[in-house]
């Protein structure tokens, strides 16, 4: 997300799906080989990107697919649409790590929101894992930098248009399918940024920010600043329950969500630090990990009223507070 990352201090816990999606890139700008560390994080990925897409732990078994009318995302949704019932989707739209166009670089997360029914849209193609498409060599970022951004902010947006369009088109698979008051925006280190930028649509009922926040000093130059040159001032257009979910103190995202925590006081805001796991989260754990689960949780609650959700946020023994993996803190819950 930031120029730290490439600091020499960067350690394999630490490591990030950003990295991941732009090693090859990075690989190219070092000489003449790269590192032992860097050889590791390739074979994971190289592990990771063999392994099938799981269908979730809620109860519908979900999928990913390209869709045509919308082919700058990629739709994560229940593979068994009638199995609903009367039940509506929610709409999470998804702005990945490092702004990058890979859409599937958080599929294990985003395939376990998409079976609790959800509706998740993430910017970009299937670039890594299964079905992922021939990819075009990007040049080489400039020493000390990563790629550019290869999104834009405004396809958050352009996802929740689709999203509404779709649930009102008669011959669509979503036809009246979809909650119009169940919309969230989501995102990932520099992607949670892109969420925060579009935070004031009056659409989106609720915030689910990983592993971010706005610079606390203003955004590095180069790669990446346009999609992340925000001011502490765009928090003030946030008008929805808020929650940031970090990954502790070694999370270079760390003082930057945090700073966010404490300077949202116009609306509800919680953050919940999944310990020791740094900026990489649970994202690559079996159905997303532990982190998955509490967006889960907080979407459950904040969109549909679910009370056992609510459960793990509210009060001094809720079940965040009283997980010694997790550190939990809120403002005006209830």
């Amino acid at each position: 997300m930031i120029t730290p990352l490439l600091s020499a201090r960067l350690t394999r816990t630490a490591a990030t799906l950003l990295f991941a999606t732009c090693a090859s890139s990075l690989l190219q700008a070092q000489a003449p080989a790269p590192s032992p560390e860097q050889q590791a994080m390739l074979k994971e990925m190289e592990e990771l990107n063999k392994q099938p897409d799981p269908v979730g732990t809620g109860r519908f078994p979900a999928m990913k697919e390209a869709v045509a009318s919308l082919p700058e995302h990629v739709v994560y949704r229940p593979k068994d649409l009638a199995a609903l019932g009367s039940m509506k989707l929610g709409v999470v739209v998804w702005g990945n790590g490092g702004c990058s166009d890979d859409a599937a670089s958080s599929r294990f997360h985003l395939l376990e929101l998409a079976s609790h029914g959800y509706l998740v849209i993430a910017n970009g193609r299937i670039s890594s894992g299964p079905g992922a498409a021939p990819r075009a060599q990007q040049p080489a970022p400039a020493p000390g930098q990563l790629p550019a951004s290869r999104t834009k902010a405004a396809q958050l947006t352009e996802a929740i248009d689709w999203a509404l369009q779709e649930n009102q088109r008669s011959g669509s698979p979503y036809f009246g399918r979809i909650d119009v008051n169940q919309v969230a925006v989501s995102g990932y280190s520099c992607g949670g940024v892109q969420a925060l930028a579009v935070a004031g649509d009056p659409r989106i009922k609720t915030l689910v920010l990983q592993n971010t926040g706005i610079f606390n000093d203003g955004p590095p130059a180069g790669a990446m600043s346009s999609e992340m040159n925000l001011s502490k001032d765009a928090l003030k257009k946030i008008h929805t329950p808020t929650i940031y979910i970090l990954g502790g103190d070694t999370d270079i995202a760390y003082k930057n969500g945090m700073d966010d925590y404490q300077r949202i006081d116009q609306v509800p805001v919680a953050v919940a630090n999944l310990l020791g796991v740094g900026h990489g989260g649970s994202y690559n754990k079996p159905n997303g990990g532990l982190a998955a689960q509490t967006a889960v949780h907080w979407l459950d609650w904040t969109l549909r009223g679910d009370k056992d959700a609510a459960k793990y946020f509210l009060g001094k023994d809720c079940g965040l507070c009283k997980d010694s993996k997790w550190s939990f803190a809120s403002k005006s819950l209830k």
